[in-house]
């Protein structure tokens, strides 16, 4: 009886199960699994870049968005999202999430941006996948932009009627997955 009760604790401890026949359990598996840190590093780049769009378009809206004649902080970003892209850096844009783009080129493309779309309008704040393009892995994520402050009616007045903090659109991005040569 005490040997039952042992081999329950280390069992226990081990995260197996003696009613398990494969002798496998979720905890060994995930122990023998390799962490992914290329795509933990994605993630954290994806992080990283979100915060600084959002607070620069934020900036640039507060200081130097005065009325209809000045330039959008979007379109001011999307030069930034321009030269990123060139330099290879990583793809991102605006994505519209009202159904009347401001600019067309705004609208969700098929897959990854309209799935990411209606998951960003139903209340998740983020959503990422991972794909294979060429032998080359991507991390895709889309984040909820919300309206965040009055200013931003002047350069869209569809958004006159939503609620502060109600996502109108989002940041797509695709960035590589870095992987990191361990041989070395």
């Amino acid at each position: 009886m005490r040997r039952i009760g042992m081999l329950l604790i280390v069992s226990a401890l081990l995260g197996t199960s003696l009613l398990d026949p494969t002798g496998f359990s979720t905890a060994q598996t995930a122990v023998t699994a390799k962490p992914d840190y290329a795509l933990k590093q994605a993630q954290r780049e994806l992080a990283m870049l979100d915060d600084l769009y959002k607070t620069s378009i934020v900036l640039i809206t507060t200081h130097y968005v005065e009325g209809k004649d000045s330039l959008p902080a979007g379109s001011a970003l999307r030069k930034l999202f321009d030269t990123m892209k060139e330099k290879k850096w990583h793809d991102v844009h605006l994505l519209d999430g009202t159904g009347d783009p401001y600019n067309p080129e705004n609208t969700p493309k098929e897959g990854f941006e309209k799935r990411a779309m209606a998951r960003l309008l139903s209340g998740e704040s983020k959503v990422e996948e991972v794909v294979q393009e060429s032998g080359k892995r991507y991390l895709l994520g889309a984040t909820a932009i919300p309206v965040v402050m009055d200013k931003c009616v002047v350069c869209h007045q569809v958004y006159a009627d939503v609620a502060k903090g109600k996502a109108i659109g989002a940041l797509s991005y695709k960035i590589p997955v870095q992987e990191i040569d361990s041989t070395r």
